[in-house]
């Protein structure tokens, strides 16, 4: 009897191995066609949808992308923006090993996807409403990647797409909304603490009266506008440092407070100034100032708030596994 040379079923590489043709040995001993990985792609001319995607993009959000950079230089609620997609970039490259071991597998239902968007994109736009035609682009960026890519690149790219939501300004009724009681919140609060320094102070809706001065607290000392920044800080800090979906989460959900507070301790920097120095004390460079040392005590809580999720997170880990 005749020895048998073949490899046992268990000992071959079920990776197969490449053939001249292009073709893979499976373990069965039958040839089947290769995928191409990302990185095998990028050394190849780019196909022809991906130029007509990418003049797409141009020729419909043009427009759009001009009023979204001109409201992030205009708008001090959303100076971040100009960082958003620079930090989405870096988040791309730092996967740059596992984008070039993706194999592609291109689905259809990514046209749907795009298709979607560009609807979402006229009715933005018949509409005036903004928000809707430039959360589109987002959705739009999505349906490339699943048309182009398959389902395992839309989930890679998932964090860096929907990290792109802090650019986009809130809708005018979403913001209103928010504003108002935001306003009402830090009024009390610092109401409350200037109180209890005897400084004898009244708050009527978000004006708080002082023996000598009126202080009203606008919209830009809600914290509004630290709290957008503060969120895409967080969901940016939260990302790199941890890989814990309930840390993440609560590290947002927590520079809701952390907002409130920060500015609700300017106010009352404010008021003590103003009760003690008189109002001409309180404006000007201090105003100016004090913004950015409440931002950055803001930013002290927010590494405070991370490890106390942190340790909390460790411990109930360790009484699970204990």
């Amino acid at each position: 009897m005749r020895a048998s040379t073949s490899k046992p079923l268990e000992a071959l590489d079920f990776e197969g191995k490449p053939s001249e043709d292009g073709t893979v040995e499976s373990p069965t001993g039958v040839a089947e066609p290769r995928r191409a990985g990302l990185g095998e792609r990028l050394r190849q001319p780019l196909p022809m949808a991906a130029w007509i995607l990418g003049g797409l993009v141009l020729v419909l959000y043009g427009p759009v992308l001009k009023a979204l950079v001109l409201d992030w230089w205009t708008d001090p609620d959303y100076g971040h923006g100009f960082l958003v997609p620079v930090f989405s970039a870096f988040v791309l490259w730092r996967q740059r090993d596992r984008w070039r071991a993706l194999a592609l597998e291109p689905r259809n239902v990514g046209l749907l996807v795009m298709t979607v968007a560009v609807a979402l994109l006229v009715l933005g736009s018949l509409g005036a409403e903004l928000f809707t035609s430039r959360v589109s682009l987002i959705i739009l960026l999505g349906g490339m990647v699943l048309f182009l890519a398959g389902w395992k690149a839309v989930r890679l790219a998932a964090f860096p797409l929907g990290f792109l939501i802090f650019m986009i300004p809130l809708p005018a009724l979403i913001y209103n909304q928010v504003t108002l009681p935001l306003q009402f919140l830090a009024s009390r609060f610092a109401v409350a603490v200037l109180q209890s320094l005897q400084v004898p102070a009244l708050r009527e809706g978000n004006l708080i009266s002082l023996p000598n001065y009126t202080l009203e607290v606008v919209e830009a000392c809600s914290g509004i506008r630290s709290l957008m920044s503060l969120l895409a800080l967080a969901a940016a800090y939260g990302y790199l440092v941890d890989r814990r979906r309930a840390v993440r989460a609560g590290l947002l959900v927590a520079m809701i407070p952390v907002a409130i507070v920060s500015n609700g301790v300017r106010i009352v920097g404010t008021g003590l100034l103003t009760y003690h120095f008189g109002p001409a004390t309180a404006e000007g460079f201090f105003h100016s100032f004090s913004g950015w040392l409440i931002f950055l005590c803001a930013l002290l809580l927010m590494l405070v708030t991370y490890a106390v999720l942190r340790r909390l997170a460790n411990a109930i880990e360790r009484l699970k596994h204990g």
